[in-house]
């Protein structure tokens, strides 16, 4: 057997099987670290540490902390973005039904997960990578509006300028909606969704987006 095929496959694992799963294991670690003690708890050596690896594995995927936090932070985007589209396109009824549905979802997976939560809501304007993410989160979800709402029973957008500004609007209010919640959890995860649902079809009702 050459040489180079050993270092390709050790025990059956190519050797970009191996560092997929160091960096998976360097991303999950940091997500612990931040979800459970915040941000500051986020640093090189406990990431490694966690992970079970050594800090030369940690730079070679990631050239510094901010980096992995950025991972972390577009991990938690993407899950986000997953539930939201996947849940309002298998669930049944109009459009109003799909969407308390998807927001009913998202909102359980914030509120029985503590490490989410923390992640979603902490403060990251000071680390590099992440000054515009928010803003371009809200960008995504309401181009999500826009890209999947043709496919739901009685929702017809028309696509153009004033339409993506009543989507973001939708998307901006409801954030703020869920951040005022996590705060208080003043009602339950349910009753939270109808509301956002019902002020989201009331700014399209008048937006004309329907």
């Amino acid at each position: 057997m050459a040489r180079g095929t050993v270092i390709r496959d050790y025990g059956g694992v190519s050797a970009g099987d191996r560092r997929a799963a160091r960096r998976d294991k360097l991303i999950a670690a940091a997500r612990r670290a931040w979800g459970a003690q915040g941000l500051g708890a986020v640093t090189v050596r406990g990431v490694v540490s966690e992970a079970g690896l050594t800090n030369r594995y940690f730079y070679e995927h990631f050239p510094n902390r901010d980096a992995v936090i950025v991972a972390v932070a577009d991990q938690v985007r993407e899950e986000m973005f997953t539930t939201l589209v996947e849940t309002s396109m298998g669930a049944e009824g109009d459009v109003e039904a799909r969407l308390e549905a998807a927001l009913t979802v998202f909102l359980r997976g914030i509120a029985e997960d503590p490490e989410r939560q923390r992640i979603l809501t902490t403060e990251v304007g000071q680390i590099a990578g992440l000054e515009n993410r928010r803003r371009e989160t809200f960008e995504l979800l309401a181009a999500l509006i826009l890209e999947y709402g043709p496919q739901v029973p009685g929702f017809t957008p028309v696509v153009d300028a004033a339409a993506r500004r009543h989507a973001q609007f939708v998307v901006g209010g409801v954030n703020q909606v869920i951040d005022g919640w996590l705060a208080e959890r003043d009602i339950p995860v349910e009753d939270l969704a109808r509301v956002c649902t019902e002020l989201c079809m009331a700014v399209t009702a008048v937006g004309d987006l329907r």
